[in-house]
């Protein structure tokens, strides 16, 4: 009964999220066959494509597990961007320093939010709807022009971007000029995988992560057991930002440029990607793999709008809202019967 009932109110979302993107992925291997959709390469597309994404999805599910929200994270990556392009791209700016210096910025963007929101009881969404116009603002006082990074301005940097990480040959395929397409990844694969593995952990194993579980599921009796609630929430918000520069690190890595208008809606795609994954938009309830998993259905959403050809790309974001309500209405099912039973 026990292990049913775990099932019924932890586990379930994320099944049906699991379930979801199979059949979805192998609808798509079905009908675009002939477009390549079935090659190893063009699964393996979409972790190189979202692996910002991830990174951040992740960090997203860490605040939303207090019951907050942070929509900052798409102006956050902007910036982001622009410090790496214009920093390395215009200044000259060695590139490991620049990196440090970008995760140094997200402690800081974190810690100033997340003092606001666990010390000061500011609202989550207006705090980080200031740190959202913060953010974009000043990616356009650093520069409001398109901005590249090039292999002459950071040959280090640009050998990241362009590294490849081969797999075994026998997953390639043979393109119509007879060549053998062996398949890869990026690093920033690498680094989005980690992300996952580490949060994971991290929320699962330790002290932090069960603070946060406790504060999401109930803060006065989090408080009633000696949890220091606004430092819980502190340190989530720094995490999140923490992530999202490595995202964001990841996203122009990508890109190889920085831009006002850059990643915006992004912090939209990690609600949609936690939620979708099984968070609970009053927290309390996640599982960062389901997010991993959220971030890969929004990803073949695209990727199936893009092979057909013939769709507008707005059609995309139409699957994706309806997928969101999906899951915001099946939350609400759970919980009501998980409320009766109790």
């Amino acid at each position: 009964m026990k292990t049913k009932k775990k099932i019924n109110s932890n586990n379930l979302l994320i099944m049906i999220t699991i379930i979801m993107f199979i059949v979805m992925y192998a609808i798509g291997c079905f009908v675009y066959a002939g477009k390549g959709f079935a090659h190893v390469q063009t699964f393996l597309n979409l972790f190189i494509t979202n692996a910002g994404l991830i990174c951040v999805a992740c960090g997203m599910t860490c605040v939303m597990l207090t019951g907050g929200i942070d929509i900052s994270v798409g102006s956050l990556i902007a910036m982001d961007c622009m410090i790496l392009a214009h920093g390395m791209g215009v200044q000259g700016w060695p590139c490991i320093p620049t990196i440090i210096l970008i995760l140094v910025i997200g402690v800081i963007f974190g810690l100033v939010q997340g003092f606001l929101i666990g010390y000061l009881n500011i609202q989550p969404f207006i705090t980080t709807m200031a740190g959202m116009f913060f953010a974009r603002g000043m990616t356009a006082v650093i520069c409001t022009d398109q901005l590249s990074i090039t292999q002459e301005q950071n040959a280090l940097f640009y050998s990241w971007a362009n590294a490849k990480i081969y797999l075994p040959a026998f997953l390639g395929y043979t393109n119509n000029k007879g060549k053998v397409m062996t398949p890869y990844v990026r690093p920033t694969v690498i680094i989005a995988l980690l992300v996952v593995v580490v949060i994971f952990i991290v929320l699962k194993y330790t002290k932090f992560g069960r603070s946060i579980y406790a504060v999401g599921g109930n803060e006065t009796s989090a408080t009633m057991m000696g949890l220091n609630v606004k430092r819980t929430k502190l340190f989530a918000y720094i995490l999140s930002s923490f992530l999202c520069s490595i995202g964001g690190i990841c996203y122009c890595l990508n890109t190889m440029s920085g831009s006002v208008q850059q990643a915006k809606g992004f912090e939209m795609d990690a609600i949609a990607s936690s939620v979708i994954g099984g968070t609970r938009l009053t927290g309390g309830v996640v599982n960062v793999i389901g997010s991993r998993f959220g971030v890969m259905i929004n990803g073949t959403i695209n990727t199936l709008v893009t092979t057909n050809g013939k769709l507008l790309s707005s059609w995309a974001n139409i699957a994706t809202a309806a997928l969101l309500c999906f899951f915001i209405i099946l939350q609400s099912v759970f919980a009501y019967f998980k409320n009766r039973n109790n």
